[in-house]
């Protein structure tokens, strides 16, 4: 029997599994590792906590498993993340996360000064603080010992292929969301460089997400006892969930519900969101997609959760469905800031509205149908740009609440599917080196084969008329208290 290995290289925790070429799970480890806030808005990790994680993961993987049955590994991870290596290959610096918003300045002089229509052109996306080129360029000016010494950038699961093969390679999904990659030519930018202050050749080689990059090194074929494994590209972690779920075809969408959310809308062809809130990234499967990205999704749950001392996410969603279009309790879920499609490191969270009756219930749905309208304003950036979508999919770890799922359907009139596995970035990855290793001719066969619905939730058009009015009132709190956010 073959199996594959698929990596989620998530922000908080790496998830691994082992599945057969039949989509089977035949099982899963999840590893965490420590995020570092070394000051305010700041977020990094240490790359090698990653390398530990995946290391062990895989050996607990394959403990009751027969190694010779491994024939190909893939990663999917958290995006923009700048891992810089010296001229020896070691790590510089912590790496510089996704959810970092240091880079204020960086991301004002590229947008005002460089301008958004120029970035468009270069890049088809316009610069927003998590972006890796702007992490560069906050390095060049604040830390220039460090950016003196870089000889190879790498984002954190091309790290985890780095260290596992010894090539330098990244996929075009993930290249994208550095704003140095061309999207619309699938080739670096030499203009980016320059602005950034970079040459081309500390960037990786690209590939297609399917694509081999090399054999598995002796050292790890010894330590988890395999034998001529492939490793593959991999893809973004948005990419690689897209795939795990199946949202491969043109206007195929897939609704993410992580630590951030995302609106991921599958494009045969390549295409630039008028407004640039919503990015224009290449896909997994060779094609293009349309992003949304909300900074704080399941990490407003969880944060919620943690003020109320509790882990029993179950007991305080219990009997909010009955109050579903009538809550006058308004949440922001801008905990560290905002991407689409404010672009505002210096958004906050509020809950607004708030009243003597108001009650504990009422605050736990206002945080779910908060971040349900900021995923719909996504969406609706989407809907602007023409597309008609009715229906999504949806994954990650908010997706399973059947509540939240609910929510979902009615704030964004549109049907819900549900996975049949749920297995997210991690699925997808290992979809892609099934892939790459000739199980499936493309990507889009293997999805068709492997990606099934367990549940499909529609949206009740009495709830959709109210959410749509209660949706009106949230798109008017950003821009009444943006000034206060930014402290004017």
């Amino acid at each position: 029997m073959k199996t594959y290995i698929g990596i989620d290289l998530g922000t908080s925790a790496a998830k691994l599994i082992l599945a057969d070429a039949e989509g089977r799970i035949l099982n899963t480890v999840t590893k965490t590792y420590p995020v570092s806030y070394p000051h305010e808005g700041w977020s990094e990790q240490n790359p090698d906590d990653w390398l530990d994680a995946v290391k062990s993961g895989i050996g607990e993987l394959l403990a009751e498993s027969d190694g010779a049955d491994v024939k190909g590994i893939g990663a999917g991870g958290q995006m923009h993340g700048l891992v810089a290596l010296d001229d020896d290959d070691r790590v510089i610096r912590p790496c510089i996360l996704w959810n970092d918003g240091r880079t204020e300045k960086q991301t004002e002089y590229l947008n005002a000064h460089v301008g958004k229509n120029k970035l468009s052109s270069l890049t088809a996306n316009i610069a927003f603080a998590g972006f890796t080129a702007p992490k560069l360029m906050w390095l060049k000016e604040n830390e220039p010992e460090n950016f003196a010494r870089i000889k190879r950038i790498m984002l954190p699961k091309d790290y985890i292929t780095y260290r596992l093969t010894g090539v330098h390679a990244t996929d075009y999904s993930d290249a994208a969301g550095t704003l140095l990659l061309d999207v619309k030519n699938r080739r670096w930018s030499e203009d980016m460089c320059r602005l950034t202050g970079i040459s081309a050749s500390v960037l990786p080689t690209l590939f297609e997400s399917y694509d081999k990059v090399g054999k598995l090194k002796s050292e790890y074929e010894k330590l988890w006892n395999v034998s001529d494994v492939w490793v593959c590209a991999g893809a973004s972690d948005n990419a690689a969930a897209a795939i795990g779920t199946g949202t491969v075809d043109d206007g195929d969408c897939n609704i993410s519900l992580g630590t951030s959310g995302t609106v991921f809308v599958a494009q045969n062809k390549f295409s630039v969101d008028s407004n640039n809130a919503l990015h224009s990234f290449c896909h997994a499967n060779g094609k293009f997609h349309l992003l949304g990205c909300i900074l704080s999704a399941a990490a407003c749950n969880g944060w919620w959760m943690n003020i109320l001392n509790t882990d029993d996410y179950k007991t305080e969603q219990s009997g909010a469905e009955d109050m579903l279009g009538d809550n006058e309790v308004f949440f922001l879920p801008y905990l560290v800031g905002e991407r689409s499609p404010h672009n505002d490191v210096n958004a906050r969270g509020a809950f607004l509205g708030l009243t003597p009756v108001s009650t504990r219930k009422h605050m736990t749905l206002a945080v779910m149908e908060g971040v349900a309208f900021a995923l719909n304003d996504c969406l609706e950036r989407a809907r602007e740009n023409g597309l008609k979508i009715s229906r999504t999919k949806i994954c990650g770890g908010g997706a399973k609440s059947a509540l939240w799922r609910k929510i979902i359907a009615n704030v964004c009139n549109a049907e819900v599917q549900v996975p049949t596995i749920e297995e997210g970035p991690a699925y997808g990855a290992a979809i892609l080196a099934m892939t790459a290793c000739g199980e499936y001719e493309t990507v889009n066969e293997a999805c068709k084969k492997l990606c099934k619905t367990s549940d499909i939730i529609l949206p009740d058009r009495k709830i959709v008329e109210k959410y749509a009015v209660k949706y009106k009132k949230f798109t008017e709190l950003y821009p009444a208290l943006k000034g206060v956010f930014n402290g004017k």
